[in-house]
């Protein structure tokens, strides 16, 4: 038998992310930033969506910070992926961006990632 709560859950993550999409999207000039989260892993990407490209992005597989995060809990290494995608951003001339959580709620991983970047700069 198949596990029907895990399926009602990402149907309803699904359906909250559409309803948000409906509002946020991201131009050049104040592009989008998408979180995801995986029970193990954060991806962070920031996406220009009229020309339909990921400007930049960060997760918690990246060489870069898969070291680092090693021994961190969760939200430690969501808080450096925040931090990382920010300085990146910054790095490509980005200082502002639309978050937008993916359908997941403000709190956790999700939260920390918007305060890393916050914390690098990054204007939400």
């Amino acid at each position: 038998m198949a596990d029907i709560t895990g399926r009602r859950k990402y149907v309803a993550r699904k359906r909250r992310h559409r309803r948000v999409r409906r509002h946020v999207s991201g131009t050049m000039a104040r592009p989008r930033m998408n979180v995801f989260r995986s029970n193990r892993h954060v991806f962070v990407q920031v996406i220009d969506d009229i020309e339909g490209r990921t400007l930049v992005s960060c997760s918690t597989i990246d060489k870069e910070v898969a070291p680092q995060v090693t021994q961190m809990k969760k939200v430690e290494a969501a808080k450096l992926v925040g931090q990382t995608v920010a300085a990146r951003a910054r790095e490509a001339g980005i200082d502002t961006v639309v978050f937008d959580r993916g359908g997941f709620r403000f709190t956790g991983r999700v939260a920390a990632v918007a305060e890393g970047a916050r914390e690098a700069g990054l204007q939400f």
